[in-house]
């Protein structure tokens, strides 16, 4: 039961906000792809598929810090930091979990088995990132907004061009949250020497925040011209601007636990945005 719960802490599979921040873009893409009728098959790949590449991420992401989550109060209980778990086995259930996604994706076309390397190198990649750029969290950005181009080749057999300004309104939500998630990690990445962005915008964190909002929503709003999205999709948007707003504030205070909470309800503003798709394709 021990190693039972120490491979349920390694792929906070009893975390699931990291999960909807993988599923509600690709469920965006999705819907558009699709005009508002996915396939019932697409939707049971992609579902598993963000459950599965989200706890591969988490494994692979523990066993990049291994030497350093010790030293940060909020990760000295992982199971690899306390011994567990070995490195060995989390490699091994890294292999596996990506074994099964990629089982999955063999039930979809050419393109899509060809694409789902990317996910696969961008999850590898993305914990590295840390010990050499202060943007990791754009590495974290591609790697969540990888399943669009996958969802689109999935449905059309091809990933028009139109599809890169739902992958960078998704990269670019991913700073807005990560960046917040990053807060409360500062001092001690200052001391183990790990970058962020937190430690990059330091005092005008809120004033960054707020430029990679506007552009958010900027892209959002060209994706519904895009893709001849009406009122339902526009109602949604402004939803989200609101509710960015009140992030602003939270955020300006450089509250750890504020900014936490900022983090922990972001993925609310996916489903929003997802619900505004299907209720304007409904409407039609």
């Amino acid at each position: 039961m021990n190693k039972l719960n120490g491979y349920i802490a390694l792929t906070r599979i009893n975390k699931p906000i990291g999960v909807y921040l993988v599923l509600w873009p690709a469920l965006w893409a999705l819907w558009l792809a699709s005009e508002g009728t996915p396939k019932l098959h697409l939707l049971v790949v992609f579902i598993l598929g963000a459950i599965l590449m989200r706890s591969a991420g988490c494994v692979i992401n523990d066993y990049a810090d291994r030497h350093f989550d010790g030293q940060v109060e909020r990760t000295n209980q992982r199971p690899l930091v306390t011994g567990l778990l070995s490195a060995k086995e989390a490699l091994i259930l890294f292999t596996l979990l990506c074994l099964i996604a990629f089982s999955l994706v063999l039930t979809l076309n050419t393109l899509t088995i060809f694409l789902s390397f990317g996910a696969v190198i961008l999850a590898v990649l993305y914990p590295f990132m840390k010990r050499h750029t202060y943007w990791p969290q754009a590495f974290l950005g591609a790697a969540f907004a990888w399943a669009i181009p996958m969802a689109f080749a999935a449905v059309l057999n091809e990933v028009p061009w139109q599809v890169w300004p739902i992958f960078f309104a998704t990269l670019i939500w991913s700073l807005i949250y990560d960046t917040a998630y990053a807060v409360g990690d500062m001092k001690y990445d200052l001391k183990i020497g790990v970058k962020s962005t937190a430690i990059l915008f330091a005092k005008h964190l809120w004033q960054w925040i707020a430029f990679f909002q506007l552009v958010m929503l900027a892209l959002l709003f060209w994706i519904g011209q895009l893709f001849e999205l009406g009122m339902g999709y526009y109602f949604s948007l402004f939803i989200v601007l609101c509710w960015f707003a009140y992030d602003l504030k939270r955020l300006a205070t450089q509250d750890a636990q504020q900014a936490f909470q900022v983090f922990v309800q972001n993925h609310w503003i996916g489903l929003i945005i997802l619900l505004g798709i299907i209720v304007d394709d409904l409407s039609v």
